[in-house]
């Protein structure tokens, strides 16, 4: 794990020195990779990375439900016309319920349970972020491997960043004993 963190690292400044943007692409794909491994390589580390799932697709699902379902003002309406607040809302009170509901399954510590709302955030800052990117590059999709998602990188944008947030958190030692 520490070879792949450093490989990312020194390719990525080795990228930026040469290539500009492609370092920050190494680092934005890289990175969340290296969070995840990290994680599940910890004593309780199947259970940190289905928690993490749970959070990031329960945010997604009721995100969408919510927003198509009430509607209302636009979250970010030049970057990802579709997101609403009332969607962010519903992706955060849900992630909130599943994140808890999940960690108490596990017997994870209440805080993780609990973080599952910022965690929605992140998850709705990623899939913005993602849109940002796309619409800077003049493109509709960031990739064709999966044909009517959006490429990979789309169906996980909201991923990354809590991937990354809760491996920090995890390595601060925020009350879990490892």
């Amino acid at each position: 794990l520490w070879k792949a963190a450093g490989l990312l690292f020194a390719g990525t400044i080795l990228l930026v020195v040469i290539g500009r943007g492609a370092g920050f692409g190494l680092a934005y794909a890289g990175l969340p990779a290296v969070a995840l491994v990290w994680l599940r390589a910890l004593p309780w580390g199947f259970e940190l990375v289905v928690w993490v799932l749970a959070v990031v697709i329960a945010t997604d699902i009721f995100a969408y439900v919510a927003g198509r379902t009430i509607g209302g003002r636009k979250l970010a309406p030049r970057i990802s016309p579709g997101k609403t607040w009332a969607g962010l809302a519903g992706g955060v009170a849900a992630a909130l319920v599943i994140g808890w509901l999940v960690a108490r399954h596990f017997a994870l510590p209440g805080w993780l349970g609990l973080s599952g709302g910022l965690m929605a955030v992140l998850a709705q800052t990623g899939d913005l972020f993602e849109s940002w990117l796309k619409r800077r590059a003049g493109v509709k999709d960031s990739g064709s491997l999966l044909p009517g998602h959006g490429g990979v990188m789309d169906r996980v944008d909201g991923l990354l960043p809590v991937a990354v947030a809760t491996a920090v958190m995890i390595h601060a030692g925020m009350g879990f004993s490892l």
